[in-house]
C-alpha cells in the first residue's frame, strides 16, 4: 500500500513537472514567434546578410476638407552596377536626355568596378519608366555584332519624395523638408515627430563591399507617418491669398497678412502671407523669406490695441459707451506732445465716438481712467507678451514691459495702441475675445490626427480664459460698429446685408536697421455678423509707400475675404441696421438686451 502511495506521488510530481516544462515551451514560443520575432529575424540576417533602411512615407498634411496640402509620394533612387558597364561612353550619351544630366558627368559616374554607385536620386516614377523603356527598345534592336553598345546594370531602389500640391498657397505655414527627409520649416519642423514614419530594414547581398542591385529583401515593412489635417480651408486661403498679395503689390508694401478665425473654437481658417515661395521650387529664395510672419513678426499695433483699453474701462466701471469727453486735438503727457491723425477743434465726443473716429488724444483721456498696474494686467489678460499656445514654431511673445519700467509717456502711448509690441495672430486673438463675449479662445491650425489606418483622432479642445465680461464684450462690439459707419474711419469694409465691427489702425512701424521709426503698419481686424460674430480676419500690411491709411488699405480687403467666407460657410445676414455712434442710453439698453438675448445660444462660455 505504501509503495503504491509513493508511486501515484512520483506519477503525480512527473505530470506537474511536464505541464511546467510545456508551459515554459509555449511561453517560450509566443516570446521567439510573436514577440521578437522581428529583432531575432534580423538578428539573424545581420549574421548572415547585411541589413539597410527601408524609408517610410511621411503622412499627408491636409485641409479641413482633406485636400492635400503636402504628401510623400513614390521615387526612385537610379543606381548603376559599374562593374557590369561595358562602354561607359556610349551609355552615357544615350542616357543623358532622359535623365537630364551631361554627358560628362553621368560618364564618370558609370566608370569604374563599384557593384552599386548611385546616379539619379529622388526620380519620380515616370523618369525611371522613361529610362527603363528606352533601354528595353534600344537593346531588342541590337544586333549581336553590337554587343558592346547593349545598355545593361540599370536598377530601380524605393525612395520618397515630398511634393507640395499646393505650392505658394500656404507655403509660410506647412514649410518644407531638407535633404534628408526631416521636417525644416513651418509645421513640417514643429509636427516633424508625428509626421515622420517608422523606417523598416531590408538585407541585401554584399559585393565587394557594395550592395548588389536587385538583392534586396524586405524584413520589416515601413510604417507610414501620422497624417495631419488642419482647420485651413483651401478656398478661403485662396481666396485670402489672393486680396493680400494684390493689396501688398498695390501699395508697393513690404509684405502683409491675413487670418480668418472662428473666435468659438480657435480654428484658423485661412493665413495668407505675401509675398510668398513657392514649396517646389526653393532654390532662389532665402531664409528670411522663409519665415512666418504672423507669429514671428512683431510690431506695434497702433488704434487696435485701441480695443483693450477701452474694454478695460469699461469693464472696471470707469466710464460707458456714452460717456463724454472733451477732446483736443493735442495732449501734453510727461512732456511730450501727443496728437490725433488729423487736425481739429476740441470735440465733443463719447467713449463710442472716440473709439469710431480713432482719437489718439480721448484714448488717452480713457486710459487715465485706469492705473498704470490695471492697463498693463488687461493687456496681459488679452494675450500680449505670453505665446497664443498656437504651436507654430518660432511663435514670437511679443513686447509688454514690466510697469517698473514704464516712463511718464508709456501710459499714454500704450493706451492708443504704441509702446509695446505683438504679433498678427495675437492681434487676431484680441478681437476673437471681443468676438466671443469676453473669452479668449487659444488659436490653432490642427484639427486633429489620421494614423495610418485610417483612424481620426480631433485635436483637444483649446484652453480659454475669461479676459472681461460679456456685458463689456458686448457694449464694445456694439461700439465697433460704427467703425464701418459713414461716419468712421472704414466705411470700405462694410457688407451689404451684414452687420460688421471692426478697427482700423495706422501705427507708425519701428525699423530694426535705424533703431528709429520709420515708415507704418496699416491694418483692419473685424468680424461678422456683429450681432452674432462668427468669424474674425484681421489684415495686417507693413510698410506701404504712399497711401498708408488702415482703413483704405486694410478695409477692402477684409470686405473681399469675409463676403467669401460668409458667403461658402451659408451665413445669413442678421440686419443691416449700424449702430449709432454717439449711443445713448435708450438706444445702448436696447441694444445690450438683444445681444445678449442672442450671445445666450452662441457663447462658448455658455454663461453670460
Amino acid at each position: 500500500m505504501g509503495n503504491f502511495a509513493l508511486v501515484r506521488k512520483r506519477i503525480q510530481v512527473l505530470i506537474v513537472l511536464t505541464l511546467i516544462f510545456m508551459a515554459i515551451f509555449v511561453a517560450k514560443v509566443i516570446w521567439v514567434q510573436v514577440i521578437t520575432a522581428n529583432s531575432i529575424r534580423t538578428w539573424a540576417v545581420n549574421e548572415m546578410e547585411n541589413v539597410a533602411t527601408l524609408q517610410a512615407p511621411r503622412g499627408t498634411i491636409t485641409d479641413v476638407n482633406g485636400v492635400a496640402l503636402a504628401k510623400s509620394v513614390n521615387a526612385i533612387n537610379i543606381v548603376v552596377d559599374q562593374s557590369a558597364i561595358s562602354n561607359p561612353a556610349f551609355t552615357a550619351k544615350f542616357t543623358s536626355p532622359i535623365l537630364g544630366m551631361p554627358v560628362s558627368e553621368l560618364k564618370n559616374l558609370y566608370t569604374g568596378e563599384l557593384k552599386w554607385k548611385l546616379i539619379y536620386r529622388n526620380a519620380k516614377p515616370a523618369v525611371w519608366s522613361a529610362l527603363k523603356k528606352a533601354i528595353a527598345e534600344h537593346n531588342s534592336a541590337l544586333e549581336p555584332k553590337d554587343f558592346d553598345q547593349r545598355i545593361t546594370a540599370f536598377y530601380p531602389e524605393r525612395a520618397y519624395i515630398r511634393e507640395y500640391p499646393s505650392g505658394s498657397l500656404v507655403a509660410s505655414l506647412i514649410g518644407f523638408v531638407n535633404q534628408e527627409g526631416n521636417g525644416a520649416t513651418g509645421l513640417e519642423s514643429s509636427m516633424n515627430s508625428i509626421i515622420t514614419g517608422t523606417n523598416g530594414k531590408y538585407s541585401y547581398a554584399n559585393g565587394y563591399g557594395a550592395e548588389i542591385p536587385g538583392s534586396q529583401s524586405e524584413i520589416i515593412a515601413a510604417k507610414a507617418g501620422t497624417s495631419i489635417r488642419l482647420t485651413i480651408d483651401r478656398d478661403i486661403q485662396w481666396v485670402a491669398s489672393k486680396a493680400i498679395a494684390e493689396a501688398v503689390k498695390s501699395a508697393n508694401a513690404s509684405s502683409g497678412t491675413v487670418i480668418v478665425m472662428d473666435p468659438k473654437t480657435g480654428a484658423i481658417l485661412a493665413h495668407a502671407t505675401a509675398p510668398t515661395f513657392n514649396l517646389n521650387n526653393r532654390d532662389s529664395v532665402s531664409l528670411a523669406a522663409m519665415r512666418n510672419p504672423s507669429v514671428q513678426d512683431v510690431y506695434e499695433p497702433g488704434s487696435t490695441g485701441k480695443i483693450m483699453t477701452v474694454a478695460a474701462a469699461i469693464e472696471e466701471n470707469k466710464v460707458t459707451p456714452t460717456t463724454v469727453f472733451t477732446v483736443p486735438d493735442v495732449l501734453k503727457r510727461g512732456g511730450s506732445k501727443f496728437h490725433d491723425h488729423k487736425n481739429h477743434a476740441d470735440w465733443r465726443l463719447t467713449t463710442s465716438g472716440i473709439l469710431a473716429v480713432s482719437s489718439n488724444t480721448g484714448t488717452i483721456q480713457i486710459g487715465e481712467k485706469l492705473t498704470n498696474n490695471q492697463l498693463h494686467d488687461y493687456l496681459s489678460k488679452f494675450g500680449i507678451g505670453e505665446s497664443t499656445g498656437s504651436g507654430l514654431p518660432g511663435e514670437s511673445r511679443g513686447i509688454l514691459r514690466p510697469v517698473s519700467d514704464w516712463s511718464g509717456t508709456s501710459a499714454p502711448t500704450i493706451a492708443f495702441g504704441q509702446g509695446y509690441s505683438l504679433t498678427a495672430m495675437q492681434a487676431t486673438s484680441v478681437f476673437a475675445t471681443i468676438a466671443n463675449n469676453g473669452v479668449r479662445v487659444s488659436p490653432t491650425v490642427i484639427a486633429g490626427t489620421n494614423e495610418a489606418n485610417g483612424n481620426f483622432t480631433p485635436a483637444k479642445p483649446r484652453t480659454t480664459v475669461r479676459v472681461v465680461s460679456a456685458e463689456t464684450a458686448i457694449k464694445v462690439r456694439l461700439m465697433m460698429e460704427s467703425v464701418v459707419s459713414a461716419n468712421g474711419t472704414a466705411p470700405s469694409a462694410a457688407i451689404p446685408g451684414y452687420r460688421v465691427a471692426g478697427k482700423t489702425a495706422t501705427a507708425n512701424r519701428y525699423n530694426d536697421i535705424c533703431g528709429c521709426y520709420s515708415g507704418f503698419t496699416a491694418s483692419f481686424i473685424g468680424f461678422a455678423p456683429s450681432d452674432a460674430p462668427r468669424y474674425v480676419i484681421s489684415v495686417t500690411i507693413q510698410d506701404p509707400k504712399g497711401m498708408h491709411w488702415g482703413g483704405y488699405l486694410g478695409g477692402p480687403v477684409f470686405k473681399k475675404v469675409m463676403s467669401f467666407v460668409l458667403e461658402s460657410k451659408h451665413i445669413a445676414p442678421t440686419g443691416t441696421k449700424i449702430v449709432p455712434v454717439a449711443l445713448d442710453e435708450k438706444q445702448l439698453i436696447k441694444a445690450i438686451a438683444k445681444a445678449k438675448a442672442q450671445a445666450k445660444t452662441t457663447s462658448a462660455s455658455g454663461a453670460l
